[in-house]
């Protein structure tokens, strides 16, 4: 059984958004510590200021300001320093074409996005997908 600490950080522009999710992160059995920043320039500034201490996972909102997630994936995993880190893609995206959201799946994994995540309709299914994610990651 791993007992080590998760270091979760958690870009993401919206301020209900980060409060559930920290809520939620409360409420699953997995030791973490979490870390939030709000917008894309905020999380490329904290990464190249902790290429020595990373997190061990970063949900990444595709839609934010000043540096949206695209962006900010793209240049993580361009960046020698940064390119192992896992990055889930973590956004309430709608798409109405079923083909443009999995083009768009697609090309974010392309790019070396651990994983995407639709944010869930309510709290228990956000549990649920955070640690699912978390889980894997242990792996």
């Amino acid at each position: 059984m791993n007992l080590k600490q998760l270091h979760i950080l958690l870009a993401d522009d919206d301020t209900d958004d980060r409060f559930f999710f920290n809520k939620a992160l409360k409420e699953i059995p997995v030791a973490t510590h979490l870390t939030t920043v709000h917008d894309g320039e905020q999380l490329m500034n904290y990464l190249s200021e902790n290429t020595e201490n990373l997190p061990d996972i970063l949900f990444l909102d595709l839609n934010m300001p000043r540096k949206t997630g695209f962006e900010c994936l793209s240049e993580i995993k361009e960046n020698k320093m940064l390119k192992e880190l896992p990055v889930v893609m973590f956004s309430t995206s709608y798409p109405k074409d079923m083909n443009y959201e999995r083009d768009l799946i697609n090309t974010l994994l392309n790019i070396g996005a651990y994983d995407y995540i639709r944010k869930p309709g309510n709290f228990e299914q956000l549990k649920r997908a955070i640690h699912q994610a978390i889980t894997i990651r242990q792996k």
